[in-house]
């Protein structure tokens, strides 16, 4: 267990580290430092969500018995994607950073920095991405822990299938990436908003249902009824972990709402939004 979570704190901040000094030192490319930690932190996050993805559907697939049935991927890619969690924050807070610099609210004029603007900058990061960082802080203290001690064993069917909620992630990251070169209105962006929609449907919000459904095949009993058949403790994490999807997935509705409506439409429609 050591060893994996020492490589996964390893590989991604290395990865982050090497991919910002290949963006901005590559003859073809030389990207700015902030262009370069949004694009790195969007590839590191999409190769984790490869990673994550491809693990969970062996797992998934190769439990037959979806309570009893182990396989070792389970536990050990567990260990090693502990430390993304960790990582990310800083990275998404790297991204804040440096967004924050480019618009010329740092304070950096004449060689000065405003007292307090890193503590603004922090301030300001939380208050954007509290609901991401308090979903990464959950899964490193409370899912993980569960994960591998409370389970003992049990579930690695259904931690395999948790482990594909990933698939949306590349579509997400693809997104941020063209919309910071101000791409929303190529073909690419909008393909890419149709599959970021769909996959997270799929992967995130029916994900639970899917996962009830399964329990009540194995157990004999209809969808309606495995609620109650289960402890509450797993009806409420169930609830908690779908909480967060709902209301991202809501985001992700709006905005395709605002991409897909026939440009210089009046009046507004009921999904557009006051900015």
């Amino acid at each position: 267990m050591t060893l994996l979570f020492v490589l996964g704190c390893i590989f991604f901040p290395l990865s982050f580290a090497l991919l910002c000094w290949s963006l901005q030192n590559h003859s073809n490319l030389r990207m700015e430092r902030p262009e370069a930690v949004l694009v790195a932190s969007k590839l590191v996050s999409s190769v984790q969500a490869v990673m994550a993805s491809t693990a969970g559907y062996i797992v998934s697939t190769s439990c037959k018995h979806i309570i009893d049935d182990q396989h070792w991927l389970s536990s050990a890619y567990t260990q090693f994607a502990v430390p993304y969690f960790i990582y990310d924050i800083y990275a998404m807070f790297l991204c804040h950073w440096h967004k924050h610099q480019v618009k010329g609210h740092g304070g950096d004029e004449e060689g000065t920095r405003a007292p307090g603007s890193t503590w603004a900058v922090a301030r300001g990061y939380l208050h954007k991405e509290f609901l991401m960082v308090l979903h990464h802080a959950v899964m490193v203290l409370v899912c993980f822990p569960l994960s591998v001690v409370w389970r003992q064993g049990k579930g690695d069917f259904f931690l395999g299938c948790l482990l594909m909620a990933e698939v949306s992630t590349p579509f997400v990251c693809l997104g941020k990436i063209l919309i910071q070169y101000k791409q929303q209105h190529t073909l690419l962006h909008k393909v890419n908003g149709a599959l970021m929609l769909l996959s997270f449907l799929c992967c995130r919000v029916l994900l639970f249902p899917y996962l009830y459904w399964a329990y009540g095949r194995h157990a004999g009993l209809p969808l309606h009824a495995v609620p109650l058949a289960i402890p509450a403790h797993v009806n409420l994490g169930a609830a908690l972990l779908l909480a967060p999807q709902l209301y991202w997935f809501f985001l992700i509705c709006r905005g395709a709402c605002r991409l897909f409506r026939p440009r210089g439409s009046r009046p507004p429609s009921p999904c557009q939004t006051q900015d």
